[in-house]
């Protein structure tokens, strides 16, 4: 249980109902920022806009899954007010107090870090970037049968880094029977590759992999598919761009040169965000019942 606790909820998407629905639950007192608009009510979570708030007894403050963009401002789906989240409103949050995100920037680790607050990016946890690419391989499946005017089953597909989505990804669409090659870098990939039964090649030979692709699909965050990339292409090619914003296409080339080029982070949340948002419900309520067990251990 979480009785006691007390947790700034600021912006988000569908994913963060489920979030707060589980921490009420378990008898968390939630204050709710940015979800005015939001017709259904949780019992022990009142709204409050982040002007109002009383930050000194915030124990926790939980940020949508992008946190916040370069200017500090936060995604609030369920609100028109701009909410920001400076370094001021960190300052006045008890020294405990925990920033929970699904990623970063450089805006908001500067922040955290200049107001001595600990944050915790739950994306770079591997149990929640497993759970995550379940919904992220079922949406990279809807958009490429929406897409694409030909079966899966048979199909070309090179599948773009073998991380946690990647390796989910491309045994997904073997299993769907796509001719599926994976590009990695570092030998044990490639040897990962090979012993589940698909076909490696070394990134660098990435324009050379492309030649017969019917669907290309990036996972790795980083300029990768360039216009040398795309020009080796088939016109047909479809490009799904799985890569944190700004993806690792080139899209002004594919689309120059016709090619369907579709960036699609963030697919458990538009695909399924009720699962989307019960994984990280799930793993929230671990840390913080952690970090409450461990700050009441301190506690003379």
């Amino acid at each position: 249980m979480l009785t006691g606790i007390q947790i700034a909820v600021i912006g988000g998407d569908a994913r963060q109902l489920e979030v707060v629905r589980k921490l009420t639950q378990l008898d968390a007192k939630l204050w709710l920022v940015g979800f005015e608009q939001l017709d259904h009510a949780f019992t022990g979570a009142v709204k409050e806009k982040l002007s109002d708030m009383n930050m000194s007894g915030i124990d926790a403050i939980i940020l949508p899954v992008p946190g916040t963009n370069a200017e500090g401002n936060i995604e609030t789906i369920f609100s028109s007010e701009k909410v920001i989240l400076t370094e001021d409103i960190l300052r006045n949050t008890p020294e405990h107090c925990t920033i929970y995100s699904g990623i970063s920037n450089a805006y908001l680790d500067k922040i955290t870090q200049s107001a001595g607050r600990k944050l915790v990016q739950l994306f770079e946890r591997d149990d929640v970037a497993i759970y995550n690419s379940i919904p992220t391989v079922e949406g990279t499946i809807m958009m490429a049968i929406q897409h694409t005017d030909y079966t899966i089953h048979g199909s070309n597909v090179t599948v773009l880094g073998l991380g946690r989505v990647g390796m989910s990804v491309a045994r997904t669409f073997h299993a769907l029977g796509a001719k599926v090659k994976v590009g990695a870098r570092k030998s044990e990939d490639l040897a990962r590759i090979t012993e589940m039964s698909l076909m490696p090649f070394h990134i660098k030979d990435l324009e050379h992999a492309v030649k017969d692709t019917d669907i290309c699909i990036n996972t790795i965050p980083y300029p990768i598919v360039t216009a040398a990339v795309l020009a080796k292409m088939p016109a047909h090619t479809l490009v799904i761009d799985l890569a944190s914003k700004p993806g690792g296409t080139d899209f002004r080339y594919a689309e120059k040169r016709g090619i369907k080029a579709l960036l699609a982070p963030g697919l458990p949340g538009i695909v399924a965000p009720k699962t989307a948002g019960k994984i990280l419900a799930n793993v929230l309520s671990q840390l913080l019942d952690n970090d409450l067990k461990q700050r009441k251990g301190n506690t003379p």
